[in-house]
């Protein structure tokens, strides 16, 4: 059995869960996620607890048990806490301007860049050189942080560009080095 795949999930009060054939619904006080999921694994929902059951021990429903576990864990959790992703700017002249369905960054081109938001997905910028993506879905949180920071990524001389808080950057040496 897959260890995670075995492992029951607790829904938390204030979380509702609808399992319709292979579609579930989870609606929490941050949201609602819906899924659509492999027609082999059976989910069940009892006294606040979801279950996850694959029907064989091949190789497929043993690697789909267990991500099918780990995507509902992921939809409860989002719907009752959120995720959220922060990355920072590093640059001389870099800006970044909140907009109301986006982000303005001014990373050093010619041009500004305006990076959309999805639905769902919420940006902030609570200081000049900071960026806070949050929201329900954990896939989507990633994506948006992923889309905003390729647009300038840290580059290897300086270090400057959009990073991860946290990230660290392994710098190069320049010419003049020996």
């Amino acid at each position: 059995m897959s260890r995670i795949g075995r492992a029951p999930i607790t829904v938390p009060k204030g979380v509702d869960v609808k399992i319709e054939d292979h579609t579930i619904t989870v609606k929490g006080p941050k949201g609602e996620l819906r899924r659509t999921f492999h027609t082999d694994m059976t989910v069940q929902c009892a006294d606040n607890i979801i279950t996850v059951q694959r029907p064989t021990d091949q190789k497929q429903h043993r690697a789909l048990h267990g991500l099918t576990r780990a995507l509902l864990n992921n939809m409860v959790k989002g719907v009752t806490e959120g995720f959220k992703k922060e990355l920072e700017l590093v640059g001389l002249g870099y800006r970044i301007e909140a907009k109301p369905r986006g982000l303005l960054l001014n990373v050093g081109f010619s041009h500004a860049i305006f990076v959309a938001a999805p639905a769902g997905v919420k940006i902030e910028v609570p200081r000049p050189n900071g960026i806070v993506v949050s929201g329900c879905d954990k896939e989507l949180v990633g994506l948006m942080a992923a889309q905003i920071r390729a647009v300038r990524k840290p580059e290897p001389y300086k270090g400057k560009g959009l990073r991860y808080v946290g990230e660290t950057v392994k710098t190069k040496a320049g010419k003049t080095a020996k």
